[in-house]
């Protein structure tokens, strides 16, 4: 896949960043401790209750080489980039963001990773519902308004998560979230409501 440009403002938290961040056994026993929490907790049961067993196995550390926080694969499961980890809160947050891309995957029987409209609607969900864009966060980014801030952040992030997806182009994924906002958005689902 080809290299997107990468704003000024994360060239500088990249530069900032480098060097810092866990080692992959740091981060490890940073991911045992969040495994213990409510939120983690709850996702994993309702996980199991669709059928989809999560074992302690299913999360990883990795050192990575983007500016990403984590990632989620059908196939290796939840991954938290450890070189990019510093406070216990941040794995927590990676992690239920990426379990409700998991119980996305688990539910859906047909859900179509390369097709943008699917993933956007994960990607909605994931960031609405996991608290990516709690204001005290959107604070420390500089991007806190007063009004609409949410919205505009889970927008913000879901575009940035579709940038990364090779079948995605620029136009496509802003059509797909306009497209599947509305549904998406809303759903919150195995919460009764957003968190």
């Amino acid at each position: 896949m080809a290299e997107k440009p990468v704003s000024e403002t994360a060239q500088k938290f990249s530069s900032t960043f480098k060097g810092k961040g866990k080692t992959v056994e740091e981060c490890e026993a940073m991911i045992r401790k969040s495994l213990g929490t409510p939120t983690v907790n709850f996702l994993r049961e309702h996980m199991e209750k669709a059928g989809c067993y999560v074992g302690d196995n299913f999360f990883k550390a990795i050192k990575c080489d983007n500016l990403m926080g984590g990632g989620y694969s059908s196939r290796r499961g939840v991954l938290v980039c450890s070189n990019r980890m510093t406070f216990q809160n941040e794995v927590d947050q990676v992690i239920i963001h990426e379990l409700i891309h998991a119980y996305d995957q688990c539910r859906a029987a047909n859900l179509d990773w390369a097709n943008c409209a699917h993933h956007a609607c994960s990607e909605i969900r994931a960031a609405h519902l996991s608290g990516d864009c709690h204001y005290k966060r959107e604070l420390l980014r500089g991007s806190m308004k007063i009004r609409g801030h949410e919205q505009e952040c889970v927008r913000r992030r879901a575009m940035k998560s579709l940038a990364n997806n090779p079948c995605c182009s620029e136009e496509a994924a802003k059509d797909a979230i306009e497209a599947v906002w509305d549904v998406c958005y809303n759903a919150t689902k195995p919460f009764d409501r957003a968190p």
